[in-house]
């Protein structure tokens, strides 16, 4: 009969294990399971809509969780510094990660984001250690500031085509990173997004038009690094990106691509 589990229900119960959710309940409250630190094991209902904020924050023994496909939002912080948490189901009805979400998930090695996802918050999964590669689908519209940053495994990523915006630092530091596809719906790349990742040696950059730019988005990248822009037969998407504000600075990287031949 239960239906809600409320506000810091199970807050710091430093020795619970285990945890079960039945079909009845709808809203897990907000540090409803803050700093159980002993947690490994939780089974999240079928009926459950929303996972609020700091729900599982610093739950360091969790290892693994599924999202049931009636969950809609993950809020902020619901899984934040849950340093064990090595594998995450998140479900088909989920339309944002909220800032914070994954923060700190040092185990987590892959994700995947649903095509309902609209919204990727700010440092959603920043400093997720282990995370190794990462599509963010073509319902996403936004990617937050600092929502990748600092995750230094990180090797690919492939920015859907409806992304308008990459949030500042949102890929700050990530020193594994070698390449990058840049969806054609990109308006806006933020200050220092791709700043400090080492080893990135190509971008691929799909619109046709210059996105707004901000300081720094490409420094300090891989020695020899190339920008792939739209391919025209009159150069003038290329010669538009070179003269472009902040995209100046990297003109001698800059080169052109049929990304048509991929279609």
């Amino acid at each position: 009969s239960v239906t809600t589990i409320g506000g810091g229900a199970f807050y710091y119960c430093n020795s619970l294990t285990s945890v079960t959710i039945g079909n009845s309940v709808t809203t897990i409250g907000e540090y409803a399971f803050w700093a159980c630190f002993e947690l490994t094991s939780v089974t999240i209902g079928n009926s459950v809509t929303t996972i609020g904020n700091h729900a599982f924050y610093y739950c360091t023994s969790l290892t693994s969780v599924t999202i049931p496909d009636s969950v809609t939002t993950i809020e902020e912080s619901a899984f934040d510094w849950c340093t064990s948490l090595a594998s995450v189901t998140i479900g088909d009805s989920v339309t944002t990660i909220g800032d914070y979400a994954f923060r700190g998930c040092d185990s987590l090695t892959s994700v995947t984001i649903p095509d309902r996802v609209k919204t990727i918050g700010y440092e959603a999964f920043f400093s997720c250690d282990s995370l190794i590669s990462v599509i963010i689908p073509d319902s996403v519209t936004t990617i937050g500031g600092s929502a990748f940053s600092a995750c230094k495994s990180l090797t690919s990523v492939t920015i859907g085509n409806s992304v308008k915006t990459i949030g500042i630092e949102a890929f700050y530091g990530c020193k594994s990173l070698t390449n990058v596809t840049i969806g054609d719906s990109v308006t806006s790349i933020g200050r220092n997004a791709f700043y400090y990742c080492k080893n990135l040696k190509t971008v691929y950059c799909k619109p046709t038009t210059p996105p707004a730019g901000g300081d720094d988005m490409f420094d300090d990248n891989a020695a020899g690094r190339r920008i792939f822009v739209p391919a025209s037969d009159d150069d003038s998407i290329i010669n538009a990106y070179k003269k472009a504000s902040y995209w100046s600075s990297y003109a001698s990287y800059i080169h052109e691509y049929d990304f048509s031949a991929e279609e």
